[in-house]
């Protein structure tokens, strides 16, 4: 169960299920939604080999009916929502002719939202990698299924990077957008400024901010046994593009897995981000 472990601070978060029986994964949701997790999503776009073996993942393209019948078991089971993010077709298919057949029966089942990743997935030839940048994008056709599907709220994956882009599928009719390594990876290009760009909220979450919150949840992971690596790993990317990115890289990446070290080595590399920085402009002061 502790893979289900997760901090009310997160909320609201959603718990992705891989697999294709749907008593197994009737439970499996049950256990997420006991769990407190707000949303059950079902995923039918890996093309991992490994996830091809099990007969999950994208490979589930191929077999609407089992999909549909995945996601009426899981909403018979819990009350929390269930959802579905796909890709538009794999291999051969044609996903004009897919994609609305295998939209129509999870919507017959009960599911209400659905993220589509708007490229096939080839499940041979092709890398998990190269599955995510080689088949080319048809943000056209997710356009067309939201006419297809008024009622079913649909967000667009897949090569989008910035908010602009977001906003711009946003005011073209689509309900949601999913940025996945953009916002991973470039987190306060992304992140910081969704709350005023896309939703107008007029206060901003700085990285400052953003560092100074986490604190106290490093501090509790690091008393129920975890290391403070596990948490400052999926912060690296907080200055990219910024003066001291480099240094709060390496500090975090040299000595956060070090034993007994804790969030005072996240606070020693924001110091030396903001002397960087202070260092930089002072130079180009005097170059001026």
């Amino acid at each position: 169960m502790h893979l289900l472990d997760h901090d009310v601070s997160e909320h609201p978060v959603a718990l992705q299920l891989g697999g294709s029986d749907p008593v197994e994964l009737a439970k499996a949701a049950r256990l997420g939604a006991d769990a407190g997790y707000q949303e059950i999503n079902l995923n039918v776009g890996c093309p991992s080999d490994r996830v091809q073996s099990g007969t999950f993942g994208a490979v589930l393209m191929k077999h609407p009916k089992l999909v549909a019948e995945c996601v009426a078991a899981m909403r018979a089971e819990v009350d929390v929502e269930v959802t579905v993010k796909c890709r538009i077709g794999v291999d051969d298919q044609n996903p004009e002719e897919v994609l609305p057949e295998f939209l129509a029966r999870i919507v017959g089942a009960g599911c209400e939202r659905v993220t589509i990743h708007a490229r096939k997935a080839w499940l041979k030839g092709l890398s998990p990698k190269e599955n995510r940048q080689v088949p080319p994008l048809d943000y056209a056709l997710v356009h067309q299924m939201k006419g297809y599907f008024p009622n079913l709220h649909i967000s667009v994956n897949g090569g989008i990077s910035t908010l602009e882009q977001a906003s711009e599928f946003l005011d073209n009719g689509l309900d949601g957008v999913m940025i996945g390594r953009a916002a991973y990876h470039q987190p306060a290009d992304v992140l910081s400024a969704a709350d005023p760009l896309i939703f107008g909220i007029a206060d901003v979450t700085t990285v400052d901010q953003a560092i100074h919150a986490m604190l106290p949840y490093m501090e509790a992971h690091m008393i129920a046994g975890g290391r403070l690596h596990q948490i400052t790993r999926h912060m690296l990317g907080l200055f990219a593009g910024r003066p001291g990115a480099r240094a709060w890289r390496r500090m975090l990446s040299d000595d956060a897995n070090k034993p007994g070290v804790g969030p005072e080595l996240v606070l020693a590399a924001l110091a030396k981000v903001k002397q960087t920085a202070q260092e930089l402009e002072a130079a180009q002061a005097s170059v001026n």
